[in-house]
């Protein structure tokens, strides 16, 4: 049985910097005999089907993949399609009713709990709100992220210490469960 999964690629193509164009990228994909391969803007999103049921070991073969193809490192999370799903379905803000740029999702390659965000105070920061989800950060920022003191404090070295940490906005989060659904 095959499972389809979506590889969220961290700190691609930003700036001019190291770029992974995504024909390449389903290149690579597709070498490692994933199939059903498509990509979704030039930020890092990639779908695929692959007969494994381990979402780690498939992380660490594109990670491979990608160093060799590309000739640097890049941090990768493979989620499936219903853990995806899952994360969309369990939004705890009003999603429908919000614009897609005030709403984002940062999925982690570990649960996170709130002793992490312990030194953070979150009243400073309203109306900007986070919660936190399976693996996952909902980030409620009405101005947009480029605007959110609560996305920097959220992203400070003391707050993601040893996570694997990459942000989504909404229209792209719900993109991806669309693209994997079978």
């Amino acid at each position: 049985m095959s499972v389809m999964y979506a590889a969220l690629l961290r700190g691609i193509n930003v700036g001019g910097h190291r770029k992974v164009p995504m024909p390449e990228l389903r290149e690579v994909l597709g070498k490692l005999g994933y199939t059903d391969v498509a990509t979704h803007l030039q930020s890092g999103n990639a779908v695929f089907r692959s007969s494994s049921g381990d979402e780690e070991a498939l992380r660490a073969e594109l990670e491979r993949a990608i160093e060799s193809h590309f000739g640097f490192p890049v941090d990768c999370l493979v989620r499936s399609a219903s853990y995806l799903a899952g994360v969309v379905e369990a939004c705890p803000f009003p999603a429908a009713e919000l614009e897609g740029k005030q709403l984002h999702v940062t999925y982690f390659d570990l649960p996170v709990d709130t002793a992490r965000f312990a030194s953070l105070d979150a009243d400073s920061f309203l109306p900007e709100e986070y919660r936190l989800g399976d693996r996952a950060l909902y980030l409620y920022a009405p101005d947009g992220l480029g605007r959110s003191k609560l996305a920097v404090a959220l992203g400070r070295p003391a707050v993601t210490r040893g996570l694997v940490a990459t942000s989504r906005n909404w229209n792209t989060a719900v993109r991806l469960v669309e693209m994997t659904r079978d």
